[in-house]
């Protein structure tokens, strides 16, 4: 009903209120049925408590008494007119309250920023629902949507969390080993594709029927970025797939950053690949092809070295941390050209017996398990808890994971709006860009003007090389002193050692208890946070002469 207002009703034990044909509160009692279900709300540590709809707040200060310190309650209201009811109502409540927050339900993405940015990362561990009024019964499907986001977020925020836990020491070691590249090496903001139409490939179980289809459209000249029309940028785990085709992609984009990630050069030095590096990939890795090395940095988590290499001038070109190479080479794609743009083989799923394209390092160590005993179907891996059938993009049957369907649905999010870019039907899941066929997509790779991209050089001048030098001693001099000031050879006053400490995050921002909490550590004096740090200084010291070194050849 337009227009409508919500009617206040007097009851026994509290007021009532009817909208919208409902009655959102019990005439009889309302106040004391909420605190009967707060008495019953199971109180678990570091809980976000999602309340739709609170109206009166009714039930919310005897909840509120029972939470430990680590747990919070966010009421959420969809309908402008309850919200400005609940307010109202609530305000006493609120002030008193800073573990409880009021905020009307915008999109999922601003709730959970929003949760993020009061609260901060990592402090909650899991989302309960709790619906002490009737007024969820308005907007059910919206205020489910919304506590599904936030536990997936707060799921994703965890699981990146251990991500860096494992990999974060990695990531900061090559970060400082790549430095000796800055002086000789391209930034990738050099680098322009022009308006040429650009495939980007994934390793996936599709790719192998995109190849087979492009030759039969392009022949010969898909092999060659001088003569094919289009610009090829892949992933680095499709090399050896495209080596075995003779197919030389225009650019290869590098992200891993552990040593595994050799297996996808392997038959590959010296092919003059030009290479997109992140700057905490494993160094070796932009040795291997030969071609021209183009810088960029994901930022794995806010380090105080990523504003003081900006400082220097020293900084790479950011792109967003998406996770997945492809999602990389994607992005990175969008930046480079003014294009179309196709992806192919970026499934996000596999097959019971392929994970990836054949050629690839996976594809060939099931061919060389094969045997009596080992069969090229990977049943333990295709139907290993977690694992599920969903829809390909072409209608059969395929098997995906949560870590994969998450990566579809940051795809989907970050690219599903950029009209440029389409993607090849397959046995890949939808990523929700345009769908072509490869009929449809040979006309738009076509269209290009056949015209291979120049690969600028950046000199090797002494003034970069000293000004990277001078940042190196810099860094080394802040971790001598800060190792002083651990082993007691110097006594600085508390707030100066916590300054370098905040300085030097790299050395810490992996451990356990501070992984992924926005900078959050062990309060000051905390012994086992300064023993552990101790640990790390030496290792850093060791790298960064290596660097030195380096530079000076």
């Amino acid at each position: 009903m337009t227009g409508e207002t919500p009617r206040i009703i007097e009851g026994t034990g509290g007021d009532s209120v009817f909208y919208k044909g409902k009655t959102l509160l019990s005439r009889i009692d309302p106040k004391g049925r909420a605190e009967r279900l707060a008495r019953v709300v199971p109180k678990t540590p570091r809980t976000l408590y999602f309340c739709p709809s609170p109206l009166y707040g009714y039930g919310l200060a005897l909840l509120l008494r029972f939470l430990d310190a680590d747990s919070a309650v966010l009421c959420v209201e969809v309908d402008d007119q309850l919200l400005d009811l609940s307010r109202s109502a609530m305000e006493g409540l609120l002030r008193e309250n800073p573990g409880l927050r009021l905020v009307r339900a915008g999109g999922a993405e601003e709730l959970c920023a929003y949760v993020r940015q009061t609260w901060g990362a990592r402090r909650f561990r899991r989302v309960e629902m709790i619906r002490l009024t009737g007024g969820w019964q308005l907007f059910p499907e919206t205020y489910d949507s919304l506590a599904v986001s936030l536990r997936r977020n707060i799921h994703t925020d965890w699981g990146n969390a251990m991500t860096l836990v494992k990999l974060g020491r990695r990531y900061a070691r090559n970060a400082l080993g790549n430095l000796a590249r800055l002086p000789k090496t391209p930034d990738v903001s050099d680098l322009s594709l022009g308006s040429d139409p650009v495939l980007v490939l994934g390793a996936g179980p599709s790719l192998d029927g995109v190849l087979e289809g492009l030759f039969r459209f392009f022949g010969g000249d898909l092999r060659s970025p001088r003569k094919r029309p289009f610009r090829i940028i892949c992933v680095d785990t499709c090399l050896p797939s495209l080596k075995a085709r003779n197919l030389t992609p225009d650019l290869a984009v590098i992200l891993e950053s552990q040593h595994w990630n050799l297996r996808d050069f392997i038959g590959a030095g010296g092919w003059q690949v030009p290479a997109a590096m992140d700057l905490s990939a494993l160094p070796i890795t932009g040795e291997i092809l030969g071609g021209p090395v183009f810088l960029f940095v994901t930022p794995w988590t806010d380090l105080s070295l990523f504003n003081r290499l900006r400082e220097a001038g020293l900084l790479p070109t950011i792109m967003a941390p998406l996770g997945s190479v492809g999602l990389t080479a994607t992005a990175l794609a969008r930046e480079l050209s003014s294009g179309p743009l196709i992806t192919g083989g970026l499934d996000f799923s596999f097959t019971l017996d392929a994970y990836h394209a054949r050629g690839t390092p996976g594809h060939l160590d099931r061919l060389y398990r094969q045997d009596r005993f080992h069969s090229l179907i990977n049943a333990g891996g295709a139907f290993r808890r977690g694992s599920f059938a969903i829809k390909a993009r072409s209608g059969i049957t395929v098997r995906s994971d949560p870590v994969m369907a998450s990566y579809r649905d940051l795809f989907e999010g970050e690219f599903a709006g950029d009209g440029r870019i389409h993607e090849l039907m397959g046995t890949g899941l939808p990523l929700g860009t345009v769908p072509l066929s490869l009929e449809e997509a040979r006309e738009i790779l076509g269209s290009g003007q056949n015209h291979a991209p120049p690969y600028p050089a950046r000199p090797d001048t002494d003034a970069r090389k000293k000004a990277v030098e001078t940042f190196i001693r810099g860094e080394q001099q802040a971790l001598f002193t800060l190792r002083k000031i651990l082993t007691g050879e110097i006594t600085v006053p508390e707030e100066q050692r916590e300054e370098i400490l905040d300085r030097e995050n790299y050395l810490w921002a992996h451990f356990p208890d501070c992984a992924g909490t926005g900078g959050r550590r062990p309060p000051p004096g905390d012994i086992s946070f300064l023993k552990r740090v101790r640990t790390e200084i030496d290792p850093f010291i060791g790298l960064l002469d290596r660097v030195l070194g380096e530079l000076g050849k």
